[in-house]
């Protein structure tokens, strides 16, 4: 399925993100699929994307954005569900958009290699909101790194994660939490996956991995 997105013409107990304009660094592209996706009584088929952060900064009492990861001292982390499409629309289109200080070309419209955001930097302006009695934090705007911080940009931490359906790496698959693990293997490609070999090599895998949103 790839990263290549185009205008085509047509939660848990864990320490939560606080509400903040924050440095961010692209560490993860996950590709979910053809995922199918109801809304208003509409059914589609739309080709969904994930977009992971790991944030830097402190929150408003000078806390660090930080989680004990495994031992470790981790810097905080928020992702984005996109579908991969650039019309003119589509929310992946506009935050990208936003992200890069301009528009898409029409030419560059017609494809643009999202893998390209691995390692960027970024501010990312984060909203909480509440649904059900519980809290989330939202990736509501993305904007450049501002001038003056992109010689003092902070070192990466996460490593970086790509997960492409054309040739998933299924080290990294078991490495996601279950809830998208369950995302992934509903989606069309995956089946198919399933229908090519029925018996996948896990040993070797290193077990024992056009619309508007």
């Amino acid at each position: 399925m790839g990263f290549v997105a185009s205008d085509s013409g047509g939660g848990g107990d864990f320490k939560r993100v606080p509400p903040g304009v924050f440095i961010a660094r692209c560490f993860g592209l996950i590709d979910l699929g053809t995922q199918r996706v109801e809304f208003q009584g509409d059914i589609k088929l739309q080709h969904k994307m994930l977009v992971k952060w790991e944030l830097f900064g402190e929150d408003d009492d000078g806390h660090p954005l930080e989680v004990e990861f495994e031992g470790k001292t981790m810097p905080m982390t928020i992702s984005k569900r996109y579908t991969v499409s650039l019309n003119e629309k589509a929310r992946l289109r506009q935050d990208l958009a936003s992200w890069r200080g301009k528009d898409f070309s029409d030419e560059e419209a017609k494809g643009f290699d999202v893998s390209k955001l691995i390692g960027a930097y970024c501010m990312l302006n984060i909203s909480q909101s509440e649904t059900n009695g519980k809290i989330y934090s939202n990736v509501a705007a993305i904007t450049p790194l501002p001038g003056a911080l992109k010689n003092a940009k902070p070192a990466p931490i996460h490593a970086n994660q790509v997960f492409d359906l054309d040739k998933p790496d299924m080290a990294l698959m078991a490495s996601f939490h279950e809830k998208l693990q369950e995302t992934i293997k509903a989606s069309m490609e995956w089946a198919q996956i399933g229908k090519q070999s029925s018996k996948p090599n896990y040993a070797a895998a290193g077990f024992g991995p056009d619309a508007a949103d």
